[in-house]
């Protein structure tokens, strides 16, 4: 979720439904792609959501290679969205709701908002065209490894400074 920015109900489609290998195909833009796209060399994946037909959408997920692997391992598990936050509320952990907030935040300070927003699937916020959308995908594609990057440093710093207070 703070990968990419994602909604916990998105969050819980994804690990349920992950379908890695699965060919889609984006009619509105004409693209046809795999699911899951993977950058080896910039350390990240991007996974095709396709979730329109709710009142949130979410087209893509961004996250790290490492974050694919604990995928792979849950991948077709169930879960609630309620048992999530109540074992998050349990162990002091931040809300999930909350670092999505904190995801918006960081991916501004690494990336234009417009491809921020593209990358969160804000699309109410965003007027995308068929140009526009595959030309907002590559730009997502090259901004994130410095998101990813930032969100690393921020976190170890994070981690370091609570460990020595």
């Amino acid at each position: 979720m703070l990968e990419g920015g994602l909604r916990l109900s998105h969050a819980i489609h994804i690990v349920k439904t992950f379908n890695p290998d699965e060919v889609v195909e984006i009619r509105e833009i004409g693209l046809e792609t795999q699911r899951l796209v993977c950058f080896q060399d910039k350390g990240f994946c991007r996974y095709y959501v396709g979730v329109r037909e709710s009142q949130k959408p979410c087209e893509w997920a961004y996250f790290s290679i490492e974050t694919l692997e604990l995928l792979k391992k849950y991948a077709g598990k169930r879960m609630r969205r309620q048992a999530v936050r109540k074992y998050a509320k349990e162990h002091g952990l931040v809300r999930p709701k909350m670092l999505r907030k904190v995801a918006w935040r960081l991916m501004v300070k690494a990336m234009p908002r417009e491809v921020a927003r593209f990358v969160q699937s804000r699309f109410g916020e965003l007027k995308v065209s068929e140009a526009r959308y595959e030309d907002l995908l590559s730009e997502a594609d090259d901004s994130y490894p410095k998101y990813l990057e930032n969100l690393k440093r921020f976190i170890y710093s994070s981690s370091v400074h609570e460990a020595s207070s």
